[in-house]
């Protein structure tokens, strides 16, 4: 029962990440500045999130940490770019191969299995996904797409990464990739000064949707499965269309609500029958 109790918990938090996560494409069309540059400041923002939370990280040098903080830090500049350059239903999508990538790279990294039910839910999520933004995938430019990808590859790199490292301190491997993003974007940032709304935004951007969000996921790791963990952060995607309905006006279309239901049924459908299957071996145990 405890460890049913500390999974739920894991539940919640990652689904408070993804809810912070769905700000992302919003605020990054928003911001007027080289897309290296945005990444880099938010990054540096949330660095300072993370140190304040935790205030004596610690450096292990572990390849866990080196490849997580590398990956992350490929993860967030991937991501900005390709929402320069093609649509962020699209980045999105195409961000949330990333349960593949987990599943296949979970068997020989973390030795997880995939039952019939991942599969399923796999499937049924990607499908539901597909018709969630079926009015935009047409769209968009062919590099963008193609960084989306690559930002879903890396994602699911992060993902096993911090699930290695989940008995030292995951967090610190965010903390090193924030300062890398950083690092890598200072000559970007020194070409040009962005307007005060972008500082503004960015600033936003670095404390609740990177920083704050990043505690939520990590802590989330170490409760859930790699694949459990990143199947529900498709919250995010699901909901990245509606900040943009509120703020710009764009109203999703009725493929884009029925994938909705479908991927919402299928992570939830998931969630309780592993929770009933948890229960079953509890009492026969």
């Amino acid at each position: 029962m405890a460890a049913e109790n500390q999974r739920y918990k894991g539940i919640i938090a990652v689904i408070i990440a993804s809810l912070l996560w769905s700000t992302g494409g919003i605020f990054i069309k928003m911001i007027d500045w080289n897309p290296v540059a945005i990444s880099g400041s938010r990054s540096l923002v949330a660095a300072l999130v993370l140190l304040a939370y935790n205030k004596k990280p610690k450096i292990t040098k572990s390849k866990p940490q080196i490849y997580g903080a590398i990956s992350y830090a490929l993860t967030v500049l991937i991501f900005v770019i390709a929402n320069k350059l093609t649509t962020a239903a699209n980045v999105i999508l195409l961000q949330y191969t990333a349960p593949i990538f987990v599943a296949i790279l979970g068997i020989k990294f973390l030795k997880e299995k995939i039952h019939w039910y991942d599969i399923i839910a796999i499937v049924v999520v990607f499908s539901g996904m597909i018709l969630f933004f079926i009015d935009n995938v047409s769209t968009g430019n062919l590099i963008g797409n193609i960084l989306g990808v690559l930002s879903g590859l890396t994602l699911a790199c992060t993902t096993i990464a911090l699930k290695l490292h989940k008995d030292e301190s995951a967090i610190d491997t965010t903390l090193i990739g924030n300062l890398i993003t950083f690092i890598v974007a200072i000559p970007f940032i020194l070409m040009s000064m962005p307007s005060l709304k972008s500082i503004i935004v960015i600033i936003i951007m670095g404390v609740f949707q990177l920083g704050i969000s990043y505690i939520f996921y990590t802590y989330a790791i170490g409760k859930l499965t790699a694949l459990e963990a990143i199947l529900f952060t498709v919250i995010e995607p699901l909901l990245n269309p509606v900040w943009v309905y509120i703020f710009d006006g764009e109203k999703p279309g009725k493929f884009a609500i029925l994938g909705g239901i479908i991927v919402i049924i299928a992570v939830v459908t998931r969630s309780i029958y592993i929770s009933k299957l948890g229960d079953e071996l509890d009492a026969k145990s």
